[in-house]
């Protein structure tokens, strides 16, 4: 059988992690500044991550929601701690794209209406209204334009309120860093804007956090730069430091009724064990600062390099951007310099999402490798 060929690869096969490294099947060591897509929060193979999850799947890996499973209640006990939303009602699930999938079903089921506002560039996974929230005509089948989704420029406030006074919208997603599309961010004057027409219209307001939530900005959730308290947040990629884990986390206003959502594997024990093990490190380690001291860091650095035109992000959710395509640069540090960088829908951005626990001298190492391949190319 052969897989069904949707992936363009690089050519190298990860076999070991260790912290920020990887090695190959080769024995070849790379520094991994992306993390597989920000996935990786606390390191690669850190202890107390792996011996949580081999003590809980030697014990129990799997039951389903039908019976209780007090792990659930203590990651969302120590979430609620680290994140300060402990007011919020955790709800579990798999992925980021299930997260936003589950958050709009719920924002539908609140208001009882079917449009969803969301924003250019904005990238929200790829089921079904979660897909057609995000802005990629490439990436939505005939059957995921059947949701009716209104795209909107950021930190246009006039825009969104003139959508909203059509009262047939039923939530407002967006992203306080965009991923996929290239880093830019709203406005706080935008956010807070924004809250207060969906609160004036009764429309929900959903906060994508699935790839800047996590400490990665230097707060927990990136929203919390803004002063915003949103109806529903979602999560997933650092939460389980690579095992699939997702999950929203619902105002506490908006009240839950059996069978509304629902997940076979959601919130399992083994799920549970890699979320409570990454909490316990992020806290442990104080990681939400470091990455605030890593990225002051890593800007002053990057500051030496003329051609870097912009820097944008926050916290270890960073972004380089030149005046020409990136594409043959992450090339040459993946193959030649043995660093993974990402892209975006950007093409002259260069993405940095490295684990939380990269130290300075990762920093200076990448900084001097991609000196040399911006002399080469």
């Amino acid at each position: 059988m052969k897989l069904f060929d949707v992936y363009p690869l690089y050519n190298t096969t990860p076999v070991k992690g260790e912290d920020l490294y990887i090695y190959d099947d080769q024995g070849i060591k790379y520094l991994d500044l992306y993390g597989g897509h920000a996935v990786i929060s606390i390191g690669h193979s850190h202890p107390h991550y792996v011996k949580m999850i081999s003590d809980q799947v030697q014990a129990l890996g799997f039951y389903s929601n039908a019976v209780q499973n007090p792990l659930q209640q203590e990651l969302a006990d120590k979430l609620g701690a680290i994140s300060g939303c402990d007011d919020y009602n955790l709800f579990l699930c798999n992925s980021g794209a299930e997260a936003n999938e589950n958050a709009l079903k719920l924002a539908s089921f609140v208001t009882g209406k079917s449009r969803v506002i969301a924003f250019e560039n904005g990238f929200h996974g790829r089921t079904s209204a979660a897909v057609a929230a995000t802005d990629n005509k490439s990436i939505n089948a005939p059957l995921n334009n059947q949701h009716d989704v209104s795209f909107l420029p950021l930190n246009q406030l006039h825009s969104l309120d003139y959508e909203l006074v059509k009262g047939d919208v039923c939530a407002v997603i967006i992203e306080p860093i965009q991923g996929v599309g290239g880093l830019d961010e709203p406005t706080t004057e935008f956010l807070q804007g924004a809250q207060e027409l969906c609160k004036k219209h009764g429309v929900l307001f959903i906060l994508d956090e699935v790839q800047s939530g996590y400490g990665r900005s230097g707060k927990f959730f990136a929203f919390q730069h803004h002063n915003i308290k949103p109806d529903i947040i979602s999560m997933a990629k650092g939460m389980g430091n690579g095992f699939p884990i997702g999950g929203i986390l619902v105002h506490p206003s908006i009240e839950a009724k059996y069978g509304m959502l629902g997940t076979t594997f959601g919130g399992n024990h083994l799920a549970c064990a890699a979320g409570i093990a990454v909490l316990d490190v992020i806290k442990e380690q104080n990681l939400m600062h470091h990455a605030q001291e890593i990225s002051a860091y890593f800007t002053a650095q990057v500051k030496s390099i003329p051609q870097v035109k912009q820097i944008k992000g926050r916290g270890l959710m960073a972004g380089l951007e030149f005046d020409f395509e990136v594409g043959e640069l992450r090339k040459k540090l993946i193959y030649e310099k043995r660093i993974f960088t990402g892209g975006s829908s950007n093409k002259k951005l260069l993405r940095i999402l490295p684990p939380l626990t990269i130290q300075k001298e990762h920093i200076d190492v990448f900084i001097g490798a991609l000196k040399e391949a911006l002399e080469e190319i």
